[in-house]
């Protein structure tokens, strides 16, 4: 007996009443042979796949081991550069988990936030080659001392921050800014909102501001304060736009009464 309700395969041609998210799987054919998508890894392709999610969390968290195990137990006068690579894959794998715990209808792979932009990638990377090239021309500099204790300091405040803002936000926070509001969205001013008004930024421009102090980065320190600063003040300027037409007076009270806490931005 056989039911065509049972056969739940969908032909390629029955595309039609399909989920625009979902990526069907096809065929490809290699001269004589016919392998099955299924067949073929599919990894570091960009797209939003269960296996490129694991293999980012996997990735993610043996550097941060690798890091930790540096610091802690390896025979070096570098650790700071072992507490960097663990801060900096815990903030990304940070990143994911709030995301789906209280988003989980945006989450996908960029939630890790790892495709951040071409500039992000290219601020870390500075940074790195800095710490190299100064280490290799004058190690005694890269020594630890008590400038890498300041940036082990504003990273956990920046990185507490930050996570207590999402988990404080919930489904009301996005990496993303929103030009509309959903029946959901509330204007968020309890717990860490009524300290910092924009807890989320606050925690990764000092997270970002430590990362340069622990690595002892003069030039990138300096950098850093310039870029967080033009990046800032243009995303929250336009952002308080949107959230002032969202919640009018609501918002307006509530960002005169409660501070950024970040340097030239009011």
């Amino acid at each position: 007996m056989s039911d065509r309700g049972l056969n739940i395969r969908r032909m390629l041609d029955d595309e039609s009443e399909s989920d625009p998210n979902i990526q069907l799987l096809r065929e490809y054919n290699d001269n004589n042979s016919t392998i099955n998508s299924k067949d073929v890894i599919h990894l570091f392709d960009g797209r939003n796949t269960p296996q490129n999610i694991s293999v980012y969390g996997f990735i993610l968290g043996l550097i941060c081991a690798t890091g930790v195990m540096f610091a802690i137990l390896g025979d070096t006068t570098i650790p700071q550069f072992g507490i960097f690579l663990a801060a900096l894959s815990l903030f990304h794998f940070l990143e994911y988990i709030a995301t789906a715990l209280f988003n989980a209808d945006k989450l996908t792979l960029d939630s890790y936030l790892i495709n951040h932009s071409p500039h992000y990638h290219a601020a870390h990377a500075a940074a790195l080659l800095e710490f190299l090239i100064e280490f290799y021309l004058f190690p005694t500099w890269k020594s630890f001392n008590w400038f890498n204790y300041i940036g082990i300091f504003l990273i956990l405040l920046g990185q507490s921050c930050r996570t207590i803002a999402m988990f404080s936000a919930r489904h009301n926070f996005s990496h993303h800014i929103v030009d509309y509001k959903a029946r959901d969205h509330v204007l968020v001013t309890h717990g860490i909102y009524s300290i910092i008004r924009h807890p989320s930024y606050f925690g990764f421009y000092w997270w970002a501001i430590g990362v340069q102090f622990l690595l002892f980065n003069p030039i990138c320190l300096l950098l850093f304060v310039y870029w967080l600063q033009v990046f800032f003040s243009e995303r929250i300027t336009y952002e308080e736009y949107t959230l002032e037409r969202f919640f009018k007076d609501e918002w307006v009270q509530y960002k005169k009464r409660t501070p950024t806490l970040m340097p030239f931005i009011q």
